[in-house]
């Protein structure tokens, strides 16, 4: 129970971080670090204290199994989360080179 709580106080920092910070670089660490509490969220639960690797053996029906699923689920989001942070820091680049700033509210009274 510990670490489910651990994981909404890590995605309450990112989200603070979002919320709270001007600066476009520190708002996609912030998503990042949102992402990653997502990622270990979903991981714990496939998560089974003593459980082993879901190959059955009919010998011994007895076994606690994990479920692969999450994991599975995971590796996938961690690529998708991926491309969603390099297309974020593409963008981030691009607004830099027109603005010459990455501070938001700098952006807004620029209008250019």
């Amino acid at each position: 129970m510990t670490a489910y709580i651990l994981c909404f106080i890590l995605f309450l920092v990112g989200l603070y971080g979002v919320v709270i910070m001007r600066n476009l670089v520190k708002i996609a660490i912030s998503v990042s670090i949102m992402e990653f509490s997502t990622f270990l969220f979903f991981a714990l639960l496939g998560f089974i204290d003593g459980g082993v690797a879901p190959i059955v053996n009919p010998a011994e029906p007895d076994k606690i199994y994990v479920d692969p699923l999450p994991q599975a689920l995971v590796l996938t989001a961690i690529v998708i989360g991926l491309a969603t942070t390099a297309l974020l820091m593409a963008v981030i680049i691009r607004l830099y080179r027109k603005y010459g700033t990455f501070d938001i509210r700098e952006m807004k009274n620029l209008r250019g």
